[in-house]
């Protein structure tokens, strides 16, 4: 019988070391515990176009003297639809919501808020996706809370559900009203 030299076995052994440290590295720390580069920074343009059948979100929409929350959502999105019932919510509160639909088509979004109802005081209508990079957006939902000058206060990746949201969106949101 031959004898297996054991200098073979280094490579796999570095192999497999290497990824485990990458597999690790998924896992350990989030998106969420990552500052956002727009903090303390003017929000970015909202879409040129609105969801048919709904207000244009503009500039103007984010600059009222009042706290706005800019949710980035699409009808494919099912996460986006868990949380609908909570934006519902929030702008039964009084809160004011611009939503930004996210690489979809106009009859999709429009039948998604014809279906579940309109939280939004406007919407953009992001059909390529440009806008959403500009906010660090790489997939929906994502939330932003906005002062009323129009800066970036907070931002939350991921559904308005949970304990999450309620450890971390809505202490934040009462921060931002307290300011």
């Amino acid at each position: 019988m031959a004898k297996f030299p054991k200098l073979a076995l280094i490579p796999p052994i570095a192999f497999a070391g290497v990824a485990a440290l990458f597999l690790g590295g998924m896992f350990w720390g989030s998106d969420d515990d990552m500052p956002s580069t727009m903090i303390g920074r003017d929000a970015p343009v909202l879409p040129a176009q609105s969801v048919p059948g709904t207000e244009l979100a503009t500039v103007e929409t984010l600059t009222t003297g009042e706290i706005t929350i800019v949710n980035f959502w699409a009808s494919w999105c099912p996460p986006c639809r868990a949380e609908h019932p909570v934006l519902h919510d929030l702008a039964e509160q009084g809160y004011r919501i611009v939503g930004v639909n996210f690489r979809d088509t106009e009859t999709a979004s429009a039948e998604y808020l014809e279906e579940l109802g309109n939280p939004f005081v406007a919407t953009g209508f992001d059909r390529s996706g440009r806008v959403a990079i500009d906010w660090g957006v790489t997939a929906p939902p994502e939330t932003f809370i906005i002062d009323g000058d129009g800066k970036v206060l907070f931002r939350f990746i991921g559904p308005l559900v949970g304990s999450d949201y309620e450890q971390r969106f809505l202490p934040a949101l009462e921060n931002a009203l307290a300011d």
